[in-house]
């Protein structure tokens, strides 16, 4: 199941013993396994570039898994974890982080030192809010929060001048912040099913943005003014 410097282990009972000791591992996957625990000696494995542990039982991630400095990509999707793991603070060259589909009711205030983030999937969780300090991802390029509790967005959302992908389907949102209209490269807006009064009037300024989704949302058959202006310009505004 090893291919040179990359081991899937996909569907198999157990990780092998040895498996701690291949230290020329760039890319281990040990999704789908029904683990319940990841081994502490995932530390050794500091050449990792990928890290698949989703579609497990994992309520928690060993401390040592912040050992892994060249770790760029790491999924943890479809687990138990009720926090994003202490460890993953340490990751400050992770690019995609995937933690869907747990249990978390929060992220950490630290999220933001994760500063080479270019996409994040926190959708399917219980989160009621994200922090200010997720404005310092300034890489971030895709935010995928569908399906959660948020009530409201940060007005720090808007410092996240990269970003191209913002689901927020399935949540509890009434309202946005107008910081959003500083997003100039935000491509797709999901807003689907969620009971929005308004929307801010700066994101008909949005110069990107080709694509709206405000299907199962208040705004119907009337288009608010911000999203009739997009569509005059162009965008495509589903509702």
């Amino acid at each position: 199941m090893s291919d040179g410097a990359a081991l899937d282990l996909r569907d198999a009972r157990a990780i092998p013993q040895d498996t701690w000791e291949r230290t020329d591992l760039l890319r281990l996957v040990a999704a789908s396994m029904e683990l319940a625990e990841l081994p502490a000696a995932v530390g050794a494995l500091t050449r990792l570039h990928t890290l698949d542990v989703a579609h497990n039982r994992l309520a928690t991630v060993p401390d040592e898994v912040g050992r892994l400095g060249a770790l760029e990509i790491l999924y943890l999707g479809e687990n138990r974890l009720e926090a994003v793991p202490e460890g993953v603070r340490a990751l400050t060259a992770l690019r995609y982080l995937g933690i869907d589909a747990n249990r978390l009711t929060a992220l950490p205030e630290w999220i933001g030192e994760l500063g080479a983030l270019v996409e994040l999937r926190i959708q399917g969780n219980a989160i009621g809010s994200l922090p200010a300090t997720i404005g310092r991802l300034g890489a971030l390029r895709e935010l995928h929060a569908r399906g959660n509790g948020l009530t409201a967005l940060p007005d720090a959302a808007g410092d996240l001048r990269e970003l191209r992908v913002l689901d927020l389907r399935d949540n509890a949102l009434t309202e946005l912040p107008a910081s959003l209209g500083r997003l100039e490269r935000l491509r797709t807006l999901d807003l689907r099913a969620n009971p929005l009064r308004a929307l801010p009037e700066a994101l008909a300024s949005l110069p990107a943005l080709d694509k709206l989704d405000l299907r199962w949302t208040p705004f119907f058959p009337d288009l608010p003014p911000a999203a009739a202006a997009l569509r005059e310009r162009g965008c495509v505004v589903l509702h």
